[in-house]
């Protein structure tokens, strides 16, 4: 069964702008190698290899890719035969770097996805008169802003994510280990659409004080919080991302005040999502009804980053980030409280700039739900 992607048609119009983009930024190429940016690119989902794949952009000219004779089957499934790309295969012995930049004039500017290793940039340079650069400009201005397919594809992911959230009863109780509820998480988001499961944090009691805790053998005990942070792609490659965080039994009332003061943070930095604010105004709003509640210094990482094709991509939702949102920008917004040694919470939700406001694409309940 073939994999899924978008029309032609959508691939042929995003090669088009990176070229346009690669002129403006005054490069003479950018080279795309095995990542979420060729899959944005051409719908590829090919790997990176000691062998050089890429897809190449000229600034002037049409754009053209670069593969291993016995690789070309992973090209099977991509818009490379549809789009009319020319594709330059190459066996063992032929340089594939000069292959790579053959007809391109002389290329002092040049440019690589952040996916690229070293492992091909060096050669890159080599056989050109440039000291490769990240194409990260040109890149990221395509990446960032979604069209309506793209969106669509998120909120599907999100849909699908917040059913996984909707039968945590039937996992998540005392007496359980963390690794236990994780495993039945994971196969419950490959059975309500996933591709896979890409990540699944279980942070029972103390442990919920650990953004990033990896799961353990822990055993949840009763009247505790617990962190549930999951997620992972669809078949289109575009992934979900949402936290909430639950209670086994009644919990103190220190921690529902916390709580509910943290709740009112990640409404706050919502609301404030419009077209023409900045990123840091976001991130500022939330820290303004923490630091209001005491809890600032509880509150240890940034509001939220940019999903797609990558978990975390920009634009990142934090302190110094000036960058104007514009609509069909996608990100989460999850601020997070946290008592080392004891416990910790955070809500997250993926929301979208729409022309006049926000559109959140997660839609559970944000309350410390008792299970």
């Amino acid at each position: 069964m073939a994999e899924q992607r978008f029309a032609t048609s959508v691939y042929t119009s995003r090669l088009r702008r990176a070229a346009e983009l690669t002129a403006e930024a005054g490069l003479d190429v950018v080279v795309v190698t095995p990542g979420p940016d060729l899959r944005f690119l051409i719908g590829s989902r090919a790997e990176t290899f000691e062998r050089l794949t890429a897809l190449v952009v000229p600034a002037d000219g049409d754009a053209y890719v670069v593969v291993p004779r016995m690789e070309l089957a992973a090209l099977r499934d991509s818009a490379v035969g549809e789009a009319g790309l020319e594709v330059r295969d190459w066996v063992d012995g032929v340089d594939p770097y000069a292959l790579a930049l053959d007809g391109l004039g002389v290329v002092r500017r040049l440019a690589v996805s952040e996916a690229t290793p070293a492992l091909h940039t060096v050669p890159l340079a080599t056989v050109s008169d440039a000291s490769p650069q990240l194409a990260t400009p040109v890149l990221r201005r395509l990446r960032m802003l979604k069209d309506a397919a793209e969106v669509d594809a998120l909120r599907q992911a999100g849909a699908a994510i917040d059913r996984v959230h909707a039968r945590m009863a039937q996992w998540l109780r005392a007496g359980r280990t963390e690794r236990e509820v994780a495993s039945d998480i994971a196969a419950a988001i490959v059975e309500e659409g996933h591709a896979e499961a890409d990540f699944v944090i279980v942070a029972s009691g103390p442990n919920g004080a650990d953004p990033h805790h990896e799961v353990s053998d822990r055993v949840i005990g009763d009247g505790e919080t617990v962190v549930v942070d999951i997620g992972g792609p669809t078949e289109l490659g575009y992934n979900s991302d949402s936290t909430r965080t639950y209670a086994t039994g009644l919990v103190p009332d220190g921690i529902q005040d916390a709580f509910a003061a943290l709740q009112r943070a990640q409404q706050a930095a919502v609301d404030a999502v419009r077209p023409g604010v900045t990123a840091e105004s976001v991130d500022a709003a939330a820290r303004r009804v923490l630091q209001d509640a005491g809890l600032a210094d509880r509150f240890i990482h940034r509001t939220g980053h940019g999903i797609g094709l990558s978990v975390h991509e920009e634009p990142y939702i934090v302190a110094g980030n000036a960058l104007e949102l514009e609509p069909g920008m996608t990100f989460s917004i999850e601020p997070g409280i946290y008592f080392p040694g004891e416990w910790g919470a955070r809500i997250e939700d993926i929301v979208v700039v729409t022309d006049d406001g926000v559109e959140p694409l997660n839609v559970r309940p944000h309350a410390l739900t008792e299970l």
